[in-house]
């Protein structure tokens, strides 16, 4: 069941975020954790589908909402600032304080965790996954944005990603993803699905993105989604959730 919690920032100030569990009693151990990065629409309804989901394959899943504090613009600004600059700035700052409340938690065991992004989220996911955070074990990169340096990757965990071939604004960062993290010696598992195109993975409504952006072929492909899903949970499983 899906609850509303403030996430603490360094500043004194908070986060607003939505966090679900797994039914029934946490193990001794704790579950393992998932910090959810959402799109550059914020927290819709499909991004929220993502911590259910998450939570019925038996992880704590949080998702913080970027842009709950300072105006939607002023936020979104310096998302976009983060994106294009690759220096870590404010998201990035938020997604560790999402991580480390969540891996605080008692019922959380915070060196099983992983980060999943989607669009500008899947640039933030590998972004931040690739600066070493505690107990993240894996991250998932959902046609997200890649740095042409591969250096910035050196330090990244296994990462499963997915991609849409028709989406042409990102499918090339798909390739560049797999190329990088195969000199790197990471391991990885890349996908490229030819029939999909941008946002494929979620069932998320936003008919004006699907006019003004009609090269990323956005929309939902329900057969790429699922097979995306089932590899990004296995990789999940054995990477995350795995005591080992």
């Amino acid at each position: 069941m899906r609850q509303q919690v403030r996430i603490p920032l360094p500043d004194g100030g908070a986060l607003a975020a939505t966090m679900a569990l797994p039914e029934g009693t946490a193990p001794v151990a704790g579950w393992p954790g998932v910090v959810v990065v959402h799109e550059i629409y914020g927290v819709e309804p499909d991004m929220l589908d993502v911590v259910d989901l998450f939570a019925e394959y038996g992880y704590a899943a949080v998702l913080p909402d970027l842009y709950s504090h300072g105006t939607r613009a002023g936020c979104l600004a310096r998302a976009m600032h983060q994106l294009a600059t690759g220096k870590p700035g404010r998201p990035s700052a938020d997604i560790d304080a999402t991580r480390r409340w969540l891996a605080g938690r008692e019922d959380v065991d915070g060196g099983r965790l992983g980060v999943i992004g989607f669009c500008m989220g899947g640039g933030f996911a590998l972004a931040y996954a690739a600066s070493a955070p505690p107990g993240v074990r894996a991250a998932a990169v959902n046609y997200g944005l890649v740095p042409r340096d591969q250096e910035e990757l050196r330090s990244v965990c296994p990462v499963v990603a997915s991609y849409g071939g028709r989406d042409q604004g990102f499918r090339s960062h798909g390739t560049r993803l797999r190329e990088h993290l195969r000199a790197l010696g990471i391991e990885h598992d890349v996908e490229i699905y030819p029939t999909a195109g941008h946002s494929f993975m979620t069932d998320g409504h936003h008919p004006t993105a699907r006019l003004a952006l009609f090269p990323l072929r956005h929309g939902l492909v329900r057969p790429a989604a699922d097979d995306a899903w089932q590899r990004t949970f296995t990789f999940f499983d054995e990477h995350v959730a795995n005591h080992g």
